[in-house]
């Protein structure tokens, strides 16, 4: 099992943009989810295994974004006792697509490897991101 956090606001994949090269149309990510992505990929150096994880894979992300300021006393007790939680955009799966990304050739060959995905939002003054990457051996049981 492989885990790590993500200091700081969690950023999502933003859509693609396009642009020129010569008299090609080439696509690429915003500045923003390009250079989250190059965070979470040193970060994630630091926990990599010695070879890359090559089978299905298990994969659980803890999204944790920070409290909005004009959140009231009743709803920040709300949030501290977990019942609160973000239901605004941005979507899980746009939070999940980037660090997927992010992971590709330092924890896992691809992340088709993915075949179980579990993302949850949370609040919290102390925004990050937690992962968890387990492999799923050939029965599907996590290993």
């Amino acid at each position: 099992m492989i885990e790590f956090i993500i200091p700081g606001d969690p950023v999502p994949q933003g859509r693609p943009r396009a642009g020129r090269a010569g008299r090609r149309i080439v696509m690429y990510d915003p500045k923003e989810s390009r250079e989250y992505k190059r965070y979470v990929s040193l970060i994630a150096r630091q926990h990599a295994p010695k070879t890359l994880l090559k089978g299905p894979l298990s994969v659980e992300m803890k999204i944790y974004r920070k409290i909005p300021k004009s959140t009231t006393k009743k709803d920040r007790a709300l949030i501290s006792e977990g019942i609160k939680r973000p239901i605004t955009k941005p979507d899980n799966t746009n939070y999940a697509k980037g660090i997927e990304d992010a992971l590709n050739g330092i924890i896992y060959k691809d992340d088709s490897q993915i075949v179980d995905l579990q993302v949850q939002k949370y609040y919290s003054d102390d925004p990050r991101v937690e992962v968890r990457i387990q492999e799923i051996d050939i029965y599907g049981e996590i290993s």
